[in-house]
Order: C-alpha cells, then sequence, then structure tokens
C-alpha cells in the first residue's frame, strides 16, 4: 500500500440488490447513530414500489392519497430531509455516510456536502452526458435524475440520493407536483421534468464501478459484508416509518373536513 493510500480515511462499502427501502432506511440510520465508521451503500433497485417522504413533508401536499390508498401503495416517512420520491427497481440508491472529518476540508453543511457530491458524481458521469447539480438535484442538461437527502448530526452526516435509471410513467401519477418547486423545474410536469440514465450509461453495473472507482480517489474502500453490519448489539429504534393506511385514511378524512367547515364558514 503506498503512503498515498495508507493516508486516506476508511470507507466501508455495503452493496446490496432489491432491498425493501424501507430495511435500506433503518440500516443506514443505525450505520449513522451507531457506529464510528464511514459508509457508501449502495442497494440495485426495490420492491414493491413505494413512495418516500422527508422528514417535514406533508402528505397531503405531496401525495395523492386517494389513488394510494386505492393501489396500497406504501408511504415511508424517512429520517432525513429532502422531497418525495416513488422508488421501484428502476431505482439505484447510493448512500455516503461520514464522519465530519472524513473529508479533509469540507464543512458539514448542506450547500458543502452537495457541492462535495457534484463534483464526485461528476467523475462518474463525465463520459455520458451534460451532468449538472442544479440546486439540489442531479440533471442531465436541464432534466433530472437524481434527488437528494440529508441528515447531519453532531459528528456525522449522511447524504442519500435515488437515481432514476428507469421509472415507471404511471407510478408518477401517485405524486403531486410540489408547491416549493426548484426554480428550474420552471413548472414543468413530472415526464417533461424527468429523464432516465439508462438513456445515457450503457448499464448499471458500469454505474455503480464508477462510483466505486470515484470514491477510491479520496478513500480507502473496503468492502463489508452485510451480515457483519448487522452483528451490533446496539438497539435502535429507528425513526424512518411506514404510514398505515390508517394514517392516509385520516389525512384525507381531516382534510374534508376542513374543507366543509371551510364551506360552512363561507356560506355563513
Amino acid at each position: 500500500m503506498s503512503a498515498t493510500a495508507a493516508a486516506r480515511p476508511l470507507m466501508r462499502l455495503v452493496t446490496m440488490s432489491g432491498a425493501p427501502i424501507l430495511r435500506q432506511l433503518h440500516l443506514e440510520e443505525r450505520l449513522l447513530r451507531c457506529t464510528a465508521d464511514n459508509w457508501c451503500v449502495i442497494n440495485d433497485g426495490t420492491a414493491p414500489p413505494t413512495i418516500v417522504m422527508g422528514v417535514s413533508g406533508r402528505v397531503s401536499e405531496l401525495v395523492e392519497i386517494e389513488p394510494v390508498l386505492r393501489d396500497r401503495v406504501p408511504v415511508v416517512r424517512r429520517f432525513s430531509g429532502g422531497g418525495t420520491v416513488i422508488v421501484d427497481q428502476g431505482t439505484v440508491f447510493v448512500t455516503f455516510i461520514c464522519n465530519k472529518s472524513a473529508v479533509a476540508g469540507l464543512q458539514p453543511f448542506p450547500r458543502d456536502i452537495m457541492s462535495w457530491s457534484g463534483q464526485l458524481y461528476g467523475k462518474v458521469f463525465d463520459r455520458f452526458g451534460e451532468f449538472h447539480l442544479r440546486e439540489n438535484d442531479y440533471a442531465f442538461s436541464h432534466r433530472k435524475f437524481g434527488g437528494n437527502a440529508q441528515s447531519i448530526t453532531k459528528n456525522r452526516w449522511v447524504h442519500h440520493t435515488s437515481f432514476l435509471w428507469d421509472y415507471d410513467v404511471k407510478n408518477m401519477d401517485y405524486l403531486k407536483i410540489p408547491k416549493h418547486a426548484p426554480e428550474y423545474r420552471l413548472e414543468r410536469n413530472h415526464i417533461d421534468f424527468l429523464c432516465r440514465m439508462k438513456e445515457y450509461m450503457p448499464s448499471r453495473s458500469v454505474f455503480t464501478d464508477g462510483v466505486i472507482t470515484a470514491l477510491g480517489e479520496q478513500f480507502t474502500v473496503q468492502r463489508t459484508d452485510l451480515e457483519t453490519v448487522l452483528s451490533s448489539d446496539e438497539e435502535l429504534v429507528p425513526s424512518t416509518k411506514l404510514l398505515s393506511q390508517q394514517d392516509l385514511a385520516e389525512i384525507i378524512s381531516s382534510k374534508g373536513s376542513s374543507s366543509l367547515r371551510l364551506q360552512k364558514v363561507e356560506e355563513a
């Protein structure tokens, strides 16, 4: 091992395929709060299709609740911030969980972490498209293919991304266009705003291998078995939750009651 490699911080790598997003988020929260290591978690696809919301997102403003209830689409509220996405087998997830000292010179603030990640992914996508970090999104030209969320604690941070290798157009109907959309969206609907990575890259493995290679320029990357990760006796009650059908039905009910009260006020 060279002196340069020896000086690089260790990044433990966990790779999964098709893990349910709720399980992945519980794992990430555990790694953030119960370990002192740096981690990269890659999950290639998830099932079943699931809506994932940020910790402070309002369901009634972001989700078309009635079709979600009808089709029994799971809705998860994750432990980090960020927007709302629907994820499935066409989604590739990459998460970085780091100590504040892991990246030299990086201040543990949202914009600084976004900028660092944008530079890292710029190397991954260099040969495949006109890559940009646009506000809090990754885009090819002006079309989004990667959405980000973060959580920053006293000594550590997590930055996770949902990459759209592919997506099912009809699934987008479960999501409302958010009131606070990024400026570059220009009021475009989901289909005009998004693009598929598969239109730019030859394979999912080319992408994930590229991420690992780019990480290797800054870290000593060490593959770690999931069983090793999960063997810790540390207990954690995760804050990432699956919303129940009853939770969603009550939101519709309360929204209906509010509308009825407003109508009565207007008629009075």
